[in-house]
């Protein structure tokens, strides 16, 4: 008889405990919409997120232990679906909310295509839950709309959690909402043109590989089609974070001011955007001859250097440099802006002389604003240093000029800009049969924003050479910069030259810059 009970019992404690189960798991599937919308109505208000209280909401914390231990293989595609979208708007906002008060995401290196979450028992990133998870496995590009990247250039967040029962509608209610709204599709009838979002860009195969196929999916859901024949572009995306400003905020920022929407040129650029730069550089210089103090010469170059970066991704960018050059010899009295006539062979010279290409990375996740940028120029010619009837424009060898950028912000309204180098300049040059010129210049800009869109810096440097024979200038100046629109930006600065061989013969250089900043 014993031996009949034991047996017995144990299959009903077993049996008990599987049904136990079973009915544990579906409490969680039953219940995680009901928890997700009672978070989102207390914490999303007006389409932002309060992640000052969010953060100390105990409710989080047991939504996102659902994420991490909900199974999912018994679920239908609908329920499937709403579980995976509402778990990347609650891993968004429980990603912020554990390092708040911050300005961007992107203050958080590595935040899409780096920290791995647990969802439903896998280790996956946001980029994998949003690319593999959802768009490969489903084919919706209305995905775009819902998922909300903790930023304002996102499509804004709702206060509702996504349903199987209701998601087609919320899918088609939300990509309408987004599509209508003139902040995010920015169309300019007297151009006649339209600026889409750079979501746009980044996922251009989701919505048919091309602009016009991206307009025809746009005018499926516009209540007023845009016509096309309009000139299609993209207008930078706002990074800036959806937070609701707060006391605590407030508080934690010391009035975060100007400093918190500037464009810092130090980071790398977001996955996906271009920033094109070109700079002009007017170098003139008056020279004496045998150290007499007289002033009888002088030489004017014009730089202008032509940059493309592309953002390969959050952290590696890849691009492009190109350098154009006037030089131009003249007794005094004469004008710098005489670079610019037309001048005999033996004092005057133009034509592109560099191309090669240029990286930017930025190694430390925790640490967006320092990166290392690094470009290989390659002469364009062969007898740029000139000769007895040619003068000097540029150098025959190769250039070898690696960056170390960081940023610091100070206070409400300043930040202090560092720069470090090394530069080897005309490597192979045949005429020299080695390394020529070694320096290790450092500049230091402070910078003041009196406005969100402007800036006035001064600017200091150093650069001393070590080979073929030590060497150096310092370098001070004073510029401005202002921020046209949010892709275009416009920069002047004069700075004054000095070095050790100025000095000694009393001779006078600087510069006078002009440079635009273009992001797509």
């Amino acid at each position: 008889m014993k031996r009949f009970i034991v047996p017995t019992i144990s299959l009903f404690l077993l049996f008990g405990l599987s049904i136990s189960g079973l009915t544990a798991q579906s409490t969680i599937n039953a219940h995680f919409f009901d928890q997700v919308d009672q978070f989102l109505k207390k914490h999303v208000k007006g389409e932002r997120v309060d992640y000052a209280n969010a953060k100390h909401d105990p409710q989080l914390a047991e939504l996102i232990t659902h994420i991490a231990t909900a199974s999912i293989e018994e679920l239908d595609a609908s329920t499937v679906q709403a579980f995976y979208i509402n778990a990347y708007n609650l891993l968004v906002i429980q990603g912020v909310s554990t390092v708040y008060p911050i300005s961007s995401v992107l203050d958080q290196g590595g935040f899409f295509d780096t920290k791995k979450h647990e969802i439903a028992g896998q280790k996956q990133t946001l980029n994998q839950l949003e690319k593999d998870l959802l768009l490969k496995q489903f084919e919706d590009s209305r995905y775009h709309f819902v998922l909300v990247c903790g930023a304002i250039g996102c499509p804004p967040i709702t206060n509702v959690a996504y349903r199987p029962e209701t998601l087609e509608t919320q899918l088609a209610a939300q990509t309408h909402k987004a599509l209508n709204n003139a902040s995010f599709i920015i169309v300019d009838e007297q151009q006649k043109s339209v600026d889409f979002s750079q979501i746009f860009q980044w996922y251009v195969k989701d919505f048919g590989g091309s602009k016009a196929k991206a307009l025809e999916f746009i005018n499926s859901y516009r209540d007023t089609p845009i016509p096309t024949t309009y000139k299609i572009g993209f207008y930078a995306y706002d990074w800036t974070l959806n937070e609701i400003p707060s006391a605590a905020t407030s508080r934690a920022s010391a009035g975060a001011g100007n400093n918190a929407s500037r464009y810092v040129v130090s980071a790398a650029i977001p996955k996906g955007s271009i920033e094109t730069k070109l700079f002009n550089n007017l170098y003139t210089q008056t020279t004496t001859a045998n150290g007499e103090g007289k002033r009888i010469a002088r030489s004017t170059f014009f730089t202008s250097n032509l940059s493309v970066l592309y953002g390969i991704n959050s952290r590696f960018n890849l691009g492009i440099d190109a350098r154009y050059r006037r030089v131009r010899n003249a007794d005094l009295p004469s004008s710098p802006l005489g670079v610019f006539g037309q001048g005999d062979l033996a004092s005057s010279r133009q034509g592109l002389t560099t191309l090669g290409p240029k990286i930017r990375w930025a190694p430390i996740k925790s640490w967006s604003n320092f990166s290392i940028q690094s470009t290989l120029s390659f002469p364009l010619g062969k007898d740029f240093e000139g000769t007895d009837t040619r003068p000097y424009i540029d150098w025959n060898g190769t250039t070898w000029w690696t960056q170390f950028f960081n940023d610091i912000s100070i206070g409400s309204n300043l930040s202090l800009f560092t720069e470090v180098d090394l530069l080897i300049e005309d490597i192979g040059n045949p005429n020299n049969g080695a390394l020529y010129r070694f320096s290790t210049p450092a500049t230091l800009i402070l910078s003041y924003f009196p406005t969100p869109k402007s800036t006035v810096y001064a600017l200091s440097s150093y650069s001393p050479y070590w080979t073929p024979n030590y060497d150096y200038f310092a370098q001070v100046g004073i510029g401005t910069k202002y921020q046209i629109t949010s892709k275009f930006e416009i920069e002047l600065l004069y700075s004054s030259f000095t070095n050790q061989f100025l000095q000694r013969n009393n001779g006078l250089a600087s510069t006078f810059n002009i440079g635009i900043r273009v992001n797509r």
